[in-house]
């Protein structure tokens, strides 16, 4: 399982600012010629790569559209607007009396930016949260990879007009300028500069951050699973999506800027005096900085016959298809009411002959979203022939030739099963960090700073495995195991091995899919005393702030975009939201109305 891609010619790769760039630097064909430089005494080549130039998109006067798009005073500031450009669309913007145009598509998932909030020079995406600057359409927040393209604007007789690339209308997405290796083919393959322990969102937005930052010595991931970094949220909102349609980016990406990646390969111990990974098949590695991204292990159950075939923890793509495969027309059942386990009873309901979903609570996500938000959900699932079974759990599964019959629940129901998914929740898989000094909680978490630094130096941690202390909860130590924190916590990771200096300050965002409604969340709502809700729960168009003593901690919403991304804008701005701000914060997500009145942390 062990895929190295080989060391090429001698070259280094490096960025050079664009605004740095100069017109004459760009060969003929818009390339740009290396450069040379001297390196430890020798002249090596450094090569400029970008998915699109974006100095100068314009070389080639066929891909170039310029149109005509509004008057100037069509648009207020603070307002964004979607344009046509015959060949595609952009997303004008007016903030400060300026005018900006970028791509006018989340690259996340595709959401359209129009119905987004804008805010201090950056659009944060309605669906998912993540964050673009407008003046550079670069990716300031997350999920997703990839920045916007971004197009010139300019103002002619009060006319607004858009130049564009045609080739960027039609991506609506831009991979930011990345260096290269100095693929030296002395390599010693058994070491490395950077070693990141962990293939998930944490693991490849660190390599790519290094990268995009100009670093150009070799970086190793490895990975326990067959596949390159694919999207996890995915196995359970779409089951039968295969590795290949979910990879977060294709394997031409990783040879094209040397992110090395071995797969099948887990670590048992880290040296940290010595600098050195073991791994469990006896190969070590020798890093100057490591990031361990290892994620979280599911808890399986502990009954008589859990090692039965047909019972599953959905851990990759393989186990999603396989329970896709078992389950159609056939009876599941469900053990726990957590975001996996809710989110498959949804994908199966309508190709399974039963769901029934085991869950100990009396309500499904009564802890995460509170008693009255997780009721209207239940109903939803209840109107779509998913049975509960609560306050019990499970006692033994039974077997016949081998395969699983039943699941006897301790209440002493017994129900006829195929199959059975285990989503009883998952400890961090730091097992192997045990004897090595790098400082772990009670709970087996990772414990960082705001640079995601461990007690050791050069060590890093990221993700579903880490506590670290969270700005908008006065920097308490928390766990936040969802996709977007774990963007982040790569990047600050990536730029504090660089010595930048940058500390986490984002604001958590998550979301669930199931019978294709969404439910956004933002903020961290751990130990909330109360629950402000707005709208309508019956029909599933509601809004609940909840609240601890009288401070909003966070928001989820149903059917009431953009407010999660409002609010996560006025909470990331370090605002604080009180209990009787709610209603005017309501009001004000539906208007392009300013937050600015709402006091600042500690006033």
């Amino acid at each position: 399982g062990l895929w190295v891609i080989p060391a090429v010619e001698v070259k280094i790769e490096v960025v050079i600012p664009e605004k740095e760039r100069s017109k004459e630097e760009m060969s003929p064909n818009g390339k740009a010629s290396p450069l040379i430089y001297k390196v430890n005494g020798t002249a090596r080549h450094y090569h400029l790569e970008e998915h699109q130039i974006a100095s100068n998109p314009y070389h080639n006067p066929k891909d170039v559209v310029e149109a005509s798009v509004c008057h100037v005073k069509d648009l207020e500031n603070g307002q964004m607007r979607e344009v046509d450009l015959g060949c595609g669309k952009a997303l004008l913007i007016k903030e400060s009396g300026e005018f900006h145009a970028v791509g006018h598509k989340c690259p996340h998932y595709g959401a359209p930016l129009v119905k987004g909030v804008l805010s201090k020079g950056r659009v944060r995406c309605p669906w998912h949260g993540a964050c673009f600057n407008i003046g550079t359409g670069d990716i300031e927040d997350f999920p997703g990879l990839d920045s916007l393209p971004r197009f010139q604007v300019k103002i002619e007789k009060e006319k607004v007009y858009i130049r564009a690339s045609k080739q960027a209308l039609q991506t609506q997405r831009r991979t930011k300028m990345m260096a290269k290796c100095i693929s030296l083919s002395n390599y010693n393959l058994s070491s490395t500069n950077v070693l990141i322990i962990g293939a998930g969102a944490a693991g490849l937005v660190c390599a790519e951050t290094l990268r995009q930052e100009g670093f150009s010595d070799r970086i190793v991931m490895c990975t326990m699973d067959r596949h390159l970094p694919y999207d996890r949220p995915k196995l359970s909102k779409s089951m039968d999506s295969h590795p290949e349609q979910i990879a977060l980016r294709p394997k031409e990406f990783f040879c094209t800027y040397d992110i090395e990646v071995l797969t099948e390969m887990q670590v048992a111990a880290v040296d940290v005096k010595s600098k050195i990974a073991v791994f469990k098949d006896g190969f070590k590695m020798e890093y100057n900085k490591l990031l361990i991204a290892t994620g979280n292990t599911p808890k399986t159950l502990s009954c008589k016959g859990k090692e039965m075939e047909n019972v599953f923890n959905i851990r990759t793509p393989e186990d999603a298809n396989r329970v896709v495969k078992l389950a159609t027309s056939k009876n599941v059942v469900i053990v726990g009411a957590s975001f996996l386990g809710m989110e498959v009873a949804a994908y199966l309901a309508e190709r399974a002959h039963s769901v029934s979903l085991v869950e100990l609570e009396h309500v499904p996500f009564k802890k995460f979203f509170g008693e009255r938000v997780g009721r209207a959900v239940m109903k939803m699932f209840e109107n779509n022939r998913v049975k509960f079974y609560m306050q019990t759990e499970v006692s033994e599964l039974r077997e016949q030739e081998g395969k699983l019959k039943e699941v006897v629940l301790k209440s002493g129901k017994v129900l006829r099963a195929d199959v059975c998914v285990v989503g009883v929740g998952a400890v961090p898989a730091t097992g192997f960090l045990k004897q090595s000094g790098i400082n772990i909680d009670s709970k087996g978490f990772i414990v960082v700073n705001k640079m995601m630094q461990t007690n050791i130096p050069g060590v890093f941690a990221a993700g579903d495995a880490v506590t670290f202390p969270l700005a908008l909860r006065n920097n308490k130590k928390v766990n936040v195991p969802h996709w977007q924190m774990a963007h982040m916590h790569g990047r600050i990771a990536a730029l504090n091995m660089l010595a930048h200096g940058s500390e986490i300050s984002t604001v958590p965002y998550l979301w669930t899919a199931m019978f294709g409604k969404s439910i956004r969340y933002a903020g961290h709502g751990e130990g909330f005393d109360d629950v402000v809700i707005q709208g309508d729960l019956d029909e599933l168009k509601f809004v609940a702030f909840y609240t601890k003593s009288d401070e909003v901690v966070a928001v989820a919403s149903m059917n009431y975009d953009p407010i999660v991304s409002k609010v996560a804008e006025v909470l990331a701005a370090g605002r604080t939201i009180r209990k009787r701000d709610v209603d005017a914060v309501v009001f004000l997500s539906f208007r392009t109305g300013d937050m600015s009145w709402l006091t600042g942390k500690g006033t």
